[in-house]
């Protein structure tokens, strides 16, 4: 699972009722939540997250999140780290699908939990079993209280009408892609590389530990649906006295072999030196069907980002657009279908050696 609501993922905290002790934009910083004690603003005690002023009336403070990538919630974390004697008693999160730009308004909103009792310095972890596909999530506190950050987990689905037709990177998170594995994360979450925009520091990347022995470490990347690599990004900005010697991509298609095996890998790009501080691109094999990429390095370093430019299979097209439909609110769902022809969205031309798509078409209501 990603973090959905995250501002590296480009998520947005839009609204908040009320703000006084400290801002509302805390909550999906990216970073571990930070406290120094005895540090006072002109409004006290300066927190790492948001934290609203004692409520002296009925009712229950809340804040809007614009998520960075639309998904299904699988699970939520209310972290409260630092708030000792000022946490809320208990938390809910609603989420709705928004087709276009959210209003501030009541309608549309889908309880995605019950009310929950929080702890205080703690990060209250709460499953969301069978999540609806959802692009806001509301968090409401009661009474009041500070929260330090709000993490939203689960699988993003992008809306495929803004895919259609322009070129589409299928390692992105925000696509889809994600990573399954890696050898190492000491330094930090591998998931970085497949982030969007460029990286600002070395931090924003993936770096792992000093290779003593043998071997070499590497990443497990899965697209966000079976396509064809045409174009490979390895970018080591900011790697400047640690990016890898060399790298290496291979392939795999999961309808196969198992990713997880050493069968039915095919190498998309042979090993490569890497220079420092550098985005490298590197032209690959439009013909491989890839559900996965391994990406090894040699024999350990840093990347800032990694990109897979391409286009899915047909029916990795249709299984994306018939999961994102199948997710939207009734309403909106009947809503796209009375006018379903005036944005039809063209399945990609499959490469001619590719036996598992059918032919070129139009994706239709179904």
């Amino acid at each position: 699972m990603i973090d959905l609501a995250v501002r590296s993922l480009g998520g947005a905290v839009i609204a908040a009722n009320d703000e006084t002790f400290a801002e509302k934009e805390n909550l999906i910083r990216p970073d571990v939540p930070l406290f120094q004690p005895h540090t006072f603003g002109h409004k006290g005690q300066i927190y790492d997250g948001w934290e609203t002023r004692r409520r002296r009336s009925p009712g229950h403070d809340w804040a809007i999140v614009r998520l960075g990538a639309p998904g299904f919630v699988r699970q939520v974390v209310v972290d409260t780290a630092h708030f000792t004697g000022n946490y809320p008693e208990e938390c809910w999160l609603e989420g709705r699908y928004v087709n276009g730009y959210a209003t501030l308004d009541d309608d549309g909103w889908t309880p995605l939990t019950g009310r929950l009792p929080l702890t205080g310095d703690s990060a209250n972890t709460f499953d969301v079993p069978d999540g609806p596909l959802v692009t806001h999530v509301r968090l409401n506190i009661a009474p009041d209280g500070g929260v330090a950050r709000l993490r939203v987990l689960g699988d993003a689905v992008p809306d495929p009408r803004r895919l259609a037709g322009v070129p589409l990177d299928l390692a992105a998170l925000e696509n889809g892609g994600r990573v399954e594995d890696c050898s190492n994360r000491f330094y930090s979450p591998a998931d970085n590389v497949l982030l969007p925009g460029q990286a600002q520091t070395m931090g924003q990347g993936w770096e792992t530990r000093r290779r003593r022995g043998e071997g070499n470490d590497w990443l497990l990347i899965r697209l966000a649906g079976p396509g064809h690599v045409r174009q490979l990004v390895v970018d080591t900005t900011h790697f400047v006295g640690n990016a890898p010697g060399a790298v290496r991509v291979r392939a795999v298609d999961a309808e196969r072999h198992d990713p997880l095996g050493d069968e039915g890998w095919v190498e998309l790009l042979e090993r490569q030196a890497l220079l420092p501080d550098t985005p490298h691109w590197f032209a690959t094999d439009p013909g491989v069907r890839a559900t996965h990429l391994r990406v090894d390095v040699f024999p350990d370093g840093g990347l800032a980002r990694v990109r897979a430019f391409g286009q899915l299979t047909s029916d990795g097209w249709d299984a994306l657009v018939s999961r994102w439909r199948a997710g939207l609110p009734e309403a909106l769902r009947d809503a796209l279908d009375d006018t379903w022809e005036k944005h039809t969205i063209h399945r990609p031309v499959a490469p001619h050696n590719d036996s598992h798509d059918g032919p070129q078409g139009s994706l239709h209501r179904r």
